[in-house]
């Protein structure tokens, strides 16, 4: 298995490579420059640069050189583990990213946590029921959430709980100039900001799990092996918990996985809408200010942790499903081998 999994880096490294290119290219792409947004020329309010200014700080910064030696240059810096300077914070790149990433993390794995319990727990419920009216109610609550955009989710949550109820903060990570008795209740201010946004990234991704969980589940139930599972006289329970989901979970996985570049991409929007201080919110204040070296790191970061969470899908995708781990064992004994314990067994059961 793991040997597999080796053979599939050149292909990860080649998609960081094609990355990387786009980082570089899209930023340079808008119109206008860093230093005419932050001049104010660009519309923008800011420090009022004149043209020999602006020009000393496109010559400064290696702006004014041609596009290849300007990507060369930055290979070269990523080759170092230096993601640039910021053009406009003044400040390394690198060290606004670690600020920030773990209030994104936050959110991600949260919401992805709950999402995915809650599709299985509804998809689930949902498979057992097919046709009462309760799987009928709860395919179109799950249908209408799944089409409503993350932002507009947010907005009406933000709205309703925050402004209207007055029961969550309006906006922030945390409560400010505040002294906390203890790290237990740092955390659950901490929690108290997130639960918003949270919730709404969770509402927004949930359907879409709902119906492979419901879907595949309804499948599996009718399969061969399932009737055999109840001949053989073992329990409800264990044959929809034991044989049903597990055999639900490998098309789970590889859709969580995929859903992570939608759930950075909500991320992006929500933390905007509540003002949440994650890489979303700095990666809006870049583009306004056309902060390319800022634009570019973001991204970056953004990319290999979309790309680091397929590659954990495929080693559990592997892990799971014994007859993906039975057929790359019995491709690495060679033709003519047979790989011990695999053979005449009905993996399902």
């Amino acid at each position: 298995m793991i040997s597999e999994t080796l053979k599939r880096i050149p292909e990860y490294l080649l998609a960081i490579l094609i990355i990387i290119t786009l980082n570089f290219a899209l930023p340079r792409m808008m119109p206008g420059d860093p230093f005419l947004q932050i001049s104010g020329a660009g519309g923008e309010v800011g420090d009022a640069y004149t043209a020999e200014q602006r020009e000393y700080f496109m010559a400064y910064y290696g702006l004014d050189r041609p596009a290849g030696e300007q990507f060369i240059t930055y290979l070269g810096e990523l080759s170092r583990g230096d993601l640039g300077f910021s053009y406009y914070y003044k400040e390394s790149v690198s060290n606004m990213i670690l600020r920030r990433l773990p209030w994104t993390l936050l959110l991600v794995s949260a919401a992805t946590a709950i999402s995915l319990g809650a599709g299985m727990a509804l998809g689930s419920f949902a498979a057992w029921r097919r046709g009462r009216r309760s799987e009928r109610l709860t395919y179109l609550m799950m249908v209408v959430f799944g089409e409503i955009p993350a932002f507009l989710v947010g907005l009406f949550l933000l709205v309703l709980l925050a402004a209207g109820l007055g029961l969550f903060p309006l906006a922030g990570a945390m409560s400010h100039y505040t002294q906390f008795d203890s790290y237990g209740a740092q955390l659950a201010d901490i929690m108290h900001h997130a639960a918003l946004p949270v919730l709404t990234l969770s509402l927004a991704r949930t359907g879409s799990l709902f119906l492979l969980v419901r879907n595949s589940l309804g499948t599996i139930l009718t399969r061969d092996y399932m009737r055999t599972a109840r001949a053989k006289g073992l329990t409800e329970r264990r044959i929809r918990w034991r044989h049903a989901m597990r055999n639900a979970l490998l098309p789970l996985i590889t859709r969580t996985a995929m859903q992570m570049g939608a759930m950075v991409g909500g991320a992006v929007l929500v933390e905007n809408v509540f003002n949440y201080p994650g890489l979303g919110q700095l990666m809006y204040d870049a583009v306004f200010v056309r902060d390319y070296p800022l634009l570019q790191g973001i991204f970056l970061v953004l990319a290999i942790t979309v790309l680091a969470a397929n590659l954990l899908a495929d080693l559990l995708y592997k892990r799971l499903d014994p007859r993906i781990a039975a057929e790359v064992k019995k491709q690495s004994t060679g033709p003519g081998i047979k790989p011990v314990g695999t053979g005449g067994r009905n993996e399902d059961l």
